[in-house]
């Protein structure tokens, strides 16, 4: 018996990684003979860049970079080797939230030069495709700190460059895009991105998401009007821009920037990095995957990580099982999406417990799943 074991992470209590191994312990208690192979996965947000460039056996990259509030910090993207020398990059490392102490967090100050900063370093070393994950920032500035470090110039109507953060898009003016560096015209930007917000309105990344930042509502408001001037003003250069484009608000606006002006696609950030570890290959000579995550319920089941992992593992013609901290999915939801089995740990326990010993209950429960499977044989 081959399995293969990739799970998302257990949020607050495992790493992708270190709820796999916990997985596979308990099977091998049950069945010293089973192979397994834990696999690290991510979901495009934070630690994207270090499973993608751990799995393609690449480098990790520290550089000096601005931070969302103007201060150095030292952040980290990977480059692997490819057709196309790639990089791969969590925008959370240049302006992440917790870069941002809770009592300065306000998207209206907060920027995404290092951003720019770190597709620039990686433009200087050859590459030439960058695959990007968005999730955790800090901002709202539609990229326009980005941009700025990128060659374009945002000014007000006295010709002066605009302040960072959100604040600035207020005495926006114009925006002139000449200076953009010429390599970016033939890179490559894989934007990986789950979510669906367009760019404004009260779905936008201003209304729904800069309150997670420290932006209250009258702030919230003034930030969607600006960013609604940003997106006519870059109508003006760009006909076919669309900010209602599903993803245009991901990561306060980032989404709509890399889109537009840096010509990306946006796609599924589970599938991107399922893809680009090679899952495929690993599932060829196995005859289980077992995935899981925290919590798992209708919404795993419109496109997260054991989402794809399980429609995978079907395409491949494998049993599929998932463990999960906890399990609310209906019987009909299972059956229509091909789970064969669901496992939780944290029947008859409370939440706080079931996430304070998380590995050993996983380890427990994979060795009583498969010592029954196994005498079930017998």
């Amino acid at each position: 018996m081959r399995v293969v074991i990739a799970t998302d992470s257990f949020k607050g209590s495992l790493t992708s990684y270190e709820a796999g191994v916990a997985i596979l312990s308990g099977i091998k208690e049950a069945v010293p003979s089973a192979e397994g192979e834990v696999l690290e996965v991510a979901d495009g947000g934070e630690g994207t860049f270090e499973v993608i460039t751990k799995a393609r056996e690449g480098d990790v990259i520290t550089v000096p970079v601005t931070g969302p509030l103007g201060e150095t910090v030292e952040a980290r993207y990977g480059i692997v080797s490819g057709d196309v020398k790639t990089a791969v990059m969590d925008i959370s490392q240049a302006c992440g939230l917790p870069l941002v102490p809770v009592s300065k967090r306000n998207p209206l100050y907060t920027t995404t030069e290092g951003i720019g900063e770190i597709i620039i370093d990686a433009l200087n070393r050859g590459c030439r495709k960058f695959i990007v994950g968005l999730g955790g920032s800090s901002t709202n500035d539609v990229g326009a700190g980005m941009l700025n470090k990128l060659g374009v110039k945002f000014t007000d109507a006295s010709g002066c460059e605009i302040t960072r953060g959100a604040s600035g898009l207020s005495s926006l003016k114009l925006i002139d895009v000449s200076g953009l560096d010429e390599r970016l015209k033939e890179s490559e930007f894989l934007i990986a991105c789950d979510v669906t917000n367009p760019l404004t309105g009260d779905n936008g990344c201003s209304m729904v998401f800069a309150p997670q930042k420290g932006a209250d509502y009258d702030s919230c408001r003034l930030m969607d009007n600006w960013i609604a001037k940003f997106a006519d003003l870059t109508r003006d250069i760009y006909e076919d821009s669309d900010p209602s484009f599903p993803g245009s608000g991901a990561a306060g606006g980032l989404g709509f920037a890399f889109r537009t002006f840096l010509n990306g696609s946006m796609v599924s950030g589970a599938s991107l990095v399922l893809e680009q570890i090679g899952l495929r290959d690993h599932l060829k000579d196995a005859d289980i995957v077992i995935t899981g995550e925290g919590k798992f319920d209708a919404q795993t089941l419109m496109g997260k990580v054991p989402y794809e992992v399980i429609k995978l593992g079907k395409e491949c013609g494998l049993k599929t099982m998932v463990f999960a901290g906890k399990a609310d999915a209906d019987e009909a939801s299972l059956s229509e999406f091909g789970i064969d089995e669901v496992y939780s740990i944290s029947e008859g326990i409370s939440e706080e417990e079931s996430m304070s010993n998380a590995a050993s209950l996983l380890t427990n429960k994979a060795r009583e799943v498969f010592t029954w499977k196994t005498s079930s044989r017998d």
